[in-house]
């Protein structure tokens, strides 16, 4: 169970109560969370989600709480921090800075199709207009230099043909990060993967965990949604659906010349980052019971990487 802090039902009703949303009828951890504990809750007006923040600056959560607030004024099927009747919307719990957000409908999908794909396409390219113009500022900490910086210290960690990968990649990283600094920008997802996304049959009904959220090239958004959703086992990218998720998002934003042509190295990028995060998790979290996502699917998915010159389609 991915629940860090857990919480006692006393807790959760002089929690609740400010809300005014009626009596706490059931709650329950969710096993899915691998950064933040989080739980379903029942209350007589409705379902929700609680969320205690365990990673991270704390001074982040209202870039978090308004970058939300701007998606669902904007139409987004996101969640968004609910106000106390004091208009309190960032509190604690538990010692930890803790959101109450809608639940929101649907269900995860373990498989992609085409459909659902462009579906992911078109809700990222969404996500970016309603940004890009005055996007919130905030530096990922998960970023280009971070990456440099983690990355040269595991390498010395891996075996040689794993070091060897990720050398590679970082060298790549060092040359083009200023020109990948200088593409078109807005607000970012940061971790639009699939068990961040719902769906009632074939519809996207929902789009949460915004905790990787920052400003950034777009462009690095749609690699991080690509190399998931558009994966195969074998971490090579499937065609046709690549094509669906590239088609969704460019029917609305029209990629740039520049972002053509880099396009290949971002998606390694993408690659390097989550695979990272991976091995530095199982390090910190081994042999306790939180669920910790396989490092080897991205080193796999960085391999093939390196073999595919993956043009981007629709460049203007």
């Amino acid at each position: 169970m991915s629940v860090f802090t857990p919480l006692q039902r006393p807790q959760l009703d002089t929690f609740l109560a400010p809300y005014g949303l009626g009596r706490l009828l059931d709650f329950q951890g969710i096993e899915a969370g691998s950064e933040n504990s989080n739980f379903f809750v029942s209350l007589e007006q409705g379902e929700f989600v609680l969320t205690l923040i365990e990673r991270g600056p704390s001074a982040d959560l209202p870039f978090f709480i308004e970058l939300l607030d701007v998606l669902h004024e904007a139409g987004l099927p996101v969640p968004y921090a609910l106000r106390t009747g004091d208009g309190e919307a960032l509190r604690s719990l538990a010692d930890k800075p803790a959101l109450l957000q809608p639940r929101l409908s649907g269900k995860h999908i373990s498989v992609g199709n085409a459909h659902h794909c462009e579906e992911i396409g078109g809700l990222l390219a969404r996500i970016h207009l309603a940004t890009r113009e005055r996007p919130l500022e905030r530096k990922s900490d998960r970023g280009l230099e971070w990456m440099l910086q983690e990355g040269s210290a595991l390498a010395q960690r891996l075996p040689a043909e794993q070091a060897s990968l990720l050398n590679d990649a970082l060298a790549e990283i060092a040359a083009v990060k200023e020109r990948v600094r200088a593409l078109p920008s807005a607000n970012l997802h940061g971790d639009l993967f699939r068990d961040n996304c719902l769906f009632e049959g074939t519809h996207l009904s929902g789009v949460i965990d915004f905790y990787n959220a920052c400003s950034g090239p777009m462009l690095y958004d749609l690699a991080i949604a690509v190399n998931d959703w558009c994966s195969d086992q074998d971490g090579q990218l499937n065609a046709g659906r690549t094509r669906a998720l590239l088609a969704g998002y460019a029917a609305l934003r029209p990629f740039t010349a520049a972002e053509a042509e880099l396009w290949p190295a971002l998606l390694r990028i993408g690659c390097v980052r989550f695979w990272l995060s991976r091995l530095i998790a199982a390090e910190a979290f081994a042999g306790q019971d939180v669920l910790i996502h396989d490092p080897a699917e991205f080193q796999q998915r960085l391999a093939e990487r390196q073999h595919v010159a993956l043009a981007l389609p629709f460049a203007l």
